[in-house]
This record gives structure tokens, C-alpha cells and sequence, in this order.
């Protein structure tokens, strides 16, 4: 993609329920968001999850897991795997082409495929524009 003038933001979705239980854990919409720009894809879902990744390493991308996840919510993950929701809608998939390094609660981690719910999924995608993943299954 051409040069950004500036990073764009894309915030992370949160259901009605989810917003109320993550403000109570300060966890604000505010400070939970993808952000492109010109080399990386950062991703934030307040101090709870941090990762800032070269977008040279994105492999593929597209829409994440179906069915849904339901009763979910948070930065969970195992073995570089990792889902970063506030809501079980939204949701597309990063693979990247080698791990790299994020922080969970402050925790380094291995990143090596990220999930994450967002209010404009397809105007993500459309801006990274990565190549496709294989369906979701």
C-alpha cells in the first residue's frame, strides 16, 4: 500500500455487556484499537494486550473463525495463537509469516496469528491490504 499521511485507527468491537465488565477493568474503547500505518499493524485492547507488528510479516488475512465464539472476551490465546475480542462479531484473522513479539497483562508472548474483533472488519482488511487467508472454517 502507497504511503499513509497517518496511521488509521480501526476500533476494537465491544458488545453492550462486554463494554460495561471491560470499563470496570479499564479497559477503555479509547485505548483499544488496530492501527496501520506505513510498516506496522499495532494492536491494543488497553493494558490488558500490546503488540506492534512490521507489516512486511503479514502473510494473509481475512475473516475470522465460524461459527462464532460466543461468551467470550479478552486477550486470550496458546502457541502463538491468539484472540483479541470484545465481542464474538467482527472478527478477522492475521497470520503472520514469523512470530513476533506481544505482551499480554505486561507478559511477553509469541504472536503468530492474531484474531481480532473490530467495528469495521472489511475497511481493515480493504487498508492492510494483505493477501487473502484461506476460508475460515
Amino acid at each position: 500500500m502507497a504511503g499513509m499521511a497517518e496511521p488509521v485507527r480501526f476500533p476494537i468491537r465491544f458488545s453492550s455487556p462486554n463494554g460495561i465488565l471491560f470499563k470496570g477493568l479499564l479497559i477503555l474503547p479509547s485505548a483499544s484499537y488496530v492501527e496501520l500505518a506505513d510498516d506496522t499493524v499495532g494492536v491494543r485492547l488497553g493494558w490488558a494486550f500490546s503488540a506492534r507488528v512490521p507489516r512486511r510479516l503479514v502473510a494473509a488475512a481475512g475473516p475470522g473463525r465460524r461459527p462464532r465464539i460466543p461468551l467470550t472476551a479478552g486477550a486470550h490465546g496458546w502457541a502463538g495463537r491468539w484472540l483479541v475480542n470484545g465481542s464474538p462479531d467482527g472478527i478477522v484473522k492475521v497470520d503472520l509469516a514469523e512470530p513476533v513479539r506481544a505482551y499480554v497483562a505486561g507478559f511477553p508472548i509469541r504472536l503468530r496469528e492474531l484474531a481480532v474483533s473490530l467495528e469495521d472488519p472489511e475497511g481493515f482488511l480493504g487498508a492492510l491490504g494483505a493477501p487473502a487467508a484461506p476460508a475460515p472454517g
